[in-house]
């Protein structure tokens, strides 16, 4: 399950996707992301869909790779459709016990769920094409205006960076402790819920301690470097837009047009 989650991971292919720049691929999730809200009819779902598959196919990333980070929100998924299954007022349909589900509530609950499951794989897309450097660089440049507000954007992107760059690291480091942690005799699966959670205490505690020491390790090695952010600073590869990179704005502007367009219209 922790291996499974692959957001945060960069899958190395050469893809029309990758080589596109970070800025129009941040953009792209973003606007991508905000459809997902717009839409609010299979049509406009249907249509993001052969989006998501049509950037998924270019990419060149296996589709398996990117579904097995669905099985890490399953959980999530499943609390978001019973709850709108069955506290949605409306037309009732089936009643089980005092519960009953209504028309209004199934059809918002598959809609939530499809909803977040494309709001994952979108996200994950992105950071599966996407060098956590590139990243950095591309929110820094889109963040650019807000200088003038005195806001600290070379902070606040490496910040983002670092951390977005953590989960991977974390994830593996959670698997080594488990798999240690059952070698000597640990059970992380039976038991009711109160068991599971203590269970899980001596998993977190070094966890915790080894993050602490790997942002320790960070912060004295940027140190050691001289490392100082902001402006004046150079950059071995500028960002720079491609012709590739405006005919991908333009795809993504006729995408969110349409998107617009299916909820005036439907």
């Amino acid at each position: 399950m922790i291996r499974d989650i692959t957001l945060g991971q960069y899958y190395q292919a050469d893809s029309v996707i990758h080589k596109l720049d970070p800025r129009v691929k941040l953009v792209a999730t973003l606007c991508f992301i905000i459809s997902l809200f717009v839409v609010d009819s299979w049509v406009g779902y249907v249509a993001a869909a052969v989006f998501l598959a049509v950037m998924i196919r270019l990419s060149k990333v296996p589709f398996r790779f990117m579904v097995k980070g669905m099985k890490a929100i399953v959980f999530i998924l499943l609390i978001t459709v019973v709850f709108n299954l069955f506290l949605t007022p409306g037309e009732p349909l089936v009643t089980v016990w005092k519960f009953t589900i209504t028309e209004e509530g199934l059809r918002i609950a598959v809609m939530m769920a499809v909803r977040l499951s494309f709001l994952i794989v979108g996200s994950s897309l992105m950071t599966l094409t996407t060098t956590p450097n590139s990243l950095t660089d591309a929110m820094e440049k889109l963040m650019g205006p807000l200088k003038y507000l005195k806001v600290p954007v070379h902070e606040v992107a490496m910040m983002m960076s670092i951390a977005l760059r953590f989960i991977p690291i974390l994830l593996e480091e959670t698997d080594k402790i488990m798999k240690a942690q059952i070698a000597r005799g640990a059970d992380f699966e039976s038991g009711n819920l109160i068991k599971k959670a203590k269970a899980m205490v001596p998993l977190l505690v070094p966890l915790f301690i080894s993050a602490f020491r790997r942002a320790n390790d960070l912060a004295m090695a940027m140190e050691a470097r001289c490392y100082r952010g902001g402006e004046h600073r150079t950059k071995m590869k500028p960002l720079r837009y491609h012709a590739a990179d405006r005919v991908a704005y333009c795809v993504l502007l006729l995408y969110f047009a349409g998107c617009v367009a299916i909820r005036v219209w439907l």
